[in-house]
């Protein structure tokens, strides 16, 4: 007996009528809809009159859920898994199932849709050739500051989402450690309100507008000076610290004047200069 089918379905991240006609096709011919939020997502089949039977998989579930799943995959049944928006394992659950089909031999096929990630991109204005997604941040404590200080060197665009009760947070701490770089907010997107502001990152934390729905925060990448590559990066830039310290200038005003010069974050120059004193 042949394995049937994991689908992947795309579900809109703000506009009902962004869902494709492919994707209410799926949905009403699979045996079974994995949903992140049942209750969420009922209310999308039945807008578009689809009766699929449905089983909770969320982030607490997926390891549970994914052995009923696979139990009716490998019996030649096809299930159709969805996120509360967008497409499934991008920072949603999807990704576990994902594996165990893998693993156990059976075709996964995306249906493609609404990304929340891309559609910011495109409208960034930014540089689109080459970026990375960071997805949310760690919450707190030491591994945020290391996963902002590895992207802090990063030429490529960056794209991170946020909550709104730590969209300020995020901000000031992408400014600490990315400096003085161009960014966009894009706010409630597809939706009737939806917004893109766009400045430095310390003009956004500062002003970061109506603080309400997901936020998509995309930056630009790291943008090397010239003088600072040819120079030899890092000593370069130390040296021109040492400079101002040299003719009198506080401490905290050449770190700031040393990061601005060579478009680097205010850490990243002080990181510099505690290892070479260190």
């Amino acid at each position: 007996m042949s394995t049937g089918i994991l689908y992947l379905c795309a579900t809109p991240i703000g506009n009902l009528d962004d869902m494709t006609f492919r994707a209410i096709k799926i949905l009403r011919e699979v045996d079974l809809i994995a949903a992140e939020d049942t209750r969420h997502t009922r209310k999308l089949l039945t807008h578009f009159d689809i009766h699929t039977p449905l089983v909770r998989c969320d982030e607490f579930s997926e390891e549970t859920a994914g052995k009923k799943i696979l139990e009716m995959l490998l019996s030649g049944k096809s299930v159709a898994c969805v996120s509360d928006a967008g497409l499934p394992a991008i920072s949603d659950p999807g990704a576990k199932i994902v594996k165990l089909a893998i693993n156990s031999g059976i075709k996964v096929c995306p249906i493609p849709g609404a990304n929340a990630a891309l559609s910011a991109l495109i409208c960034s204005g930014l540089d689109t050739t080459k970026f990375t997604f960071a997805g949310f941040l760690p919450k707190t404590g030491k591994n945020r500051r290391e996963v902002l200080q590895k992207f802090s060197s990063h030429e490529e665009t960056l794209i991170f989402y946020e909550a709104p009760h730590r969209l300020q947070k995020t901000l000031k701490d992408l400014a600490e450690f990315f400096g003085e770089r161009q960014a966009v907010l894009a706010r409630e997107l597809t939706k009737i309100h939806e917004e893109f502001l766009r400045g430095k990152l310390s003009e956004l934390a500062e002003n970061p507008g109506e603080i309400r729905g997901e936020f998509v925060i995309v930056v630009e990448g790291k943008i090397f000076d010239g003088e600072e590559k040819i120079s030899g990066g890092e000593e370069n830039f130390l040296d021109a610290y040492e400079k101002l310290i040299e003719s009198g200038v506080e401490k905290k005003i050449a770190i700031r004047e040393t990061a601005k010069k060579f478009n680097l974050s205010r850490r990243e120059v002080y990181n510099s200069i505690i290892d070479r004193e260190g």
